[in-house]
């Protein structure tokens, strides 16, 4: 079993850990603002600290449940990072950051066993387990600079969220409140491929979290092609949860369509698309398909993308297209997969 991170560790658990060390235990107030105020991962960062307490901390407990073994950064600035667990299991976040914002998009499983066919994470399907709160929750300083703080978090690395629900609706609340990372919840979004139980279950949390739909086509039968799960929890019944959220949360549904190369991109694909995002009240999120090493699908490129997108918005449906981000380091869309083969950056 693994053992506890300080993220973990009420004041009081921390100040008894003081104590032992020789320290006073109002100590724990601020090294606790130096985690969830100034983003700190390291206590070699918290400066204002004595040494030998720094040290003798390093040594008893862990500041987060997950450390970087290495990392990527993009020619766009996107920064990947494989991350591995105190049990020793390998994860990918990424940061995205862009102007004022900083997004960081988390995993919540190791591996994923959803198999949508043009996705990298299929591969480690074999090696699922769910992460705890705390092991997602690291995520988001161990994918932060020093001084840098996120503005986003998203829901959408390796792993279907809303099959690990506990943990991340624990998450998801330490990121809400205001005595940890205090980013309100419009500020979160959760992607699933439709678990039917877990929308309905989350509509009710009272938390006005993001939802976005793994939709990838809007004919049933071709989407159980490409999204295996959608014999498990079908499309009319994963747009009636939809709707359900939508209406409770009062936030509009995003639906996200990954444009495949003669698969889902035809005029007829886009009028269906537009026909069911209107009948569901939600919004249309575009991207061009991600590359993955040895994929059998292809993008049909930017500007057919494009004509795809007009298609939609000219069918009365709100829609956007979204460029990568990402793309050189595989922290794109799709593109998570937690391999340990890496370069420095």
């Amino acid at each position: 079993m693994r053992g506890r991170s300080l993220i973990e560790l009420s004041a009081s658990e921390l100040g008894e850990i003081l104590a032992r060390l020789g320290a006073r235990r109002y100590r724990a107030g601020q090294i606790l603002d130096w985690v969830w105020r100034k983003g700190a991962a390291e206590y070699a960062q918290m400066t204002d600290l004595p040494i030998a307490l720094r040290d003798g901390l390093s040594e008893a407990v862990p500041v987060l449940p997950v450390s970087r073994e290495l990392a990527r950064v993009s020619s766009d600035g996107t920064r990947k990072y494989l991350l591995k667990t105190l049990s020793g299991d390998m994860i990918e976040a990424v940061a995205i950051p862009s102007g004022e914002r900083a997004t960081v998009c988390l995993s919540t499983q190791v591996g994923c066993a959803m198999g949508c066919v043009f996705c990298a994470s299929r591969a480690a399907a074999g090696s699922v387990r769910n992460l705890s709160a705390w092991e997602i929750l690291g995520q988001v300083l161990a994918a932060s600079l020093p001084g840098e703080r996120a503005t986003n978090v998203v829901f959408m690395g390796s792993g279907e969220p809303l099959l690990n629900y506990e943990s991340v609706i624990e998450a998801a609340r330490a990121i809400n409140d205001p005595v940890r990372m205090n980013l309100a919840a419009r500020h979160v979004a959760i992607s699933t491929v439709g678990v039917v139980e877990g929308i309905r279950r989350l509509a009710g949390e009272g938390l006005q979290m993001k939802l976005a739909i793994s939709l990838h086509a809007a004919d049933p039968a071709l989407r159980r092609r490409l999204v295996p799960a959608e014999g498990r929890w079908p499309l009319a019944e994963v747009l009636g949860a939809a709707r359900e959220y939508s209406r409770r949360v009062r936030l509009p549904v995003t639906l996200e369509y990954a444009l495949i190369d003669g698969v889902n991109d035809s005029p007829a694909d886009a009028r269906a698309l537009a026909r069911l995002a209107k009948g569901a009240g939600a919004k249309v999120n575009l991207i061009a398909l991600n590359p993955v090493p040895g994929g059998r699908y292809g993008s049909p490129g930017r500007e057919a993308c494009l004509r795809f997108l007009g298609l939609v918005k000219g069918a009365g449906a709100r829609a956007t297209f979204r460029n990568p981000r990402g793309l050189d380091i595989e922290g794109a869309c799709g593109q998570l997969r937690a391999k340990r083969k890496r370069r420095r950056a």
